[in-house]
């Protein structure tokens, strides 16, 4: 470049003074970024009094969450808790001094599984039955006592009293075994068998006794007490059998009233008019 132009320039930049460039964002796209700052600035705040809202709402604290609390002991829930899917724990409890409920629109059932993750016994509480699902099924007291049991061979009833409240009485398709049959007081004790037999055997003794009331034995063929090695005892103070046959009078004119109790070789009673003898020979025919 020749002299006289660089000098003319050098003069012209002196003469004028140096030129200032602005470096930055002016106009709408400052404003627009201010305002997408300010937005960003509102949302952060929003966000942050939801998740405060949030936490104060759930109840959220360092042992847990709403009525969830983390102890040393596993989790404790306060208040009603609802389970959308299978719970599994090793034990479940109420607060002390409160019950435990559970509740279910259908049923509430509860497994216990061995290691196989096969049921082996299982609690069905539903609408229409409980049902109990096991090898054996027990009843106790607190003591240990037991009051209930049954499984596949029998049912034993351990309580010192059986009480049955029907209407109708207890239907037994079987045999019963007990040492003592007997009715509430003031109310009648009635063994029946509508179509069948009725039959009560003992190795020692059988005791039939009504201290306040009558005893009655009504069958439509035949009754039958029968003592093998032992006796029969009828003890009371009358003794009345108003229907037993009568055989022929000793005499036509005779008209006492006094018979004598005769007893046929199978076992049959009948009555004979009593006479200065036995009658009984004379009546045989009764036997036949």
């Amino acid at each position: 470049m020749p002299q006289e132009q660089y000098a003319h320039r050098s003069t012209m930049q002196t003469s004028e003074g140096p030129q200032v460039y602005k470096v930055g964002i002016y106009g709408w796209r400052k404003r627009c970024l201010y305002f997408f700052v300010l937005l960003l600035m509102i949302l952060i705040l929003v966000n942050l009094a939801m998740t405060i809202w949030i936490l104060k709402v759930m109840n959220f604290t360092i042992d847990g969450m709403g009525n969830l609390r983390i102890t040393e002991k596993g989790l404790k829930l306060e208040g009603d808790s609802e389970f959308l899917k299978p719970l599994y724990a090793k034990e479940i409890r109420s607060r002390p001094g409160n019950p435990l409920y559970f509740q279910s629109a259908r049923n509430v059932t509860v497994n216990i599984l061995n290691d196989k993750t096969k049921v082996l016994t299982r609690l069905v509480t539903g609408p229409q039955a409980v049902e109990a699902h096991s090898q054996k099924f027990e009843v106790k007291t607190l003591s240990g006592k037991l009051l209930f049991s049954a499984d596949d061979n029998e049912v034993v009833v351990g309580a010192e009293r059986l009480r049955v409240l029907g209407a109708e009485g207890t239907v037994f398709p079987k045999s019963i075994e007990t040492p003592n049959v007997r009715a509430d007081p003031f109310k009648e004790l009635r063994l029946e068998s509508p179509t069948r037999a009725l039959v009560m055997e003992a190795p020692k003794g059988i005791e039939i006794n009504a201290e306040a009331g009558s005893l009655k034995a009504t069958c439509r063929t035949e009754l039958r007490l029968e003592s093998k090695d032992g006796e029969i005892t009828l003890n009371s103070a009358k003794i009345k059998l108003p229907n037993l046959p009568q055989g022929s009078s000793s005499s036509a004119g005779s008209r006492q009233k006094i018979y004598e109790l005769c007893v046929c070789p199978n076992g049959r009673l009948f009555l004979s008019q009593a006479g200065s003898s036995s009658t009984c020979q004379i009546n045989t025919s009764v036997c036949l």
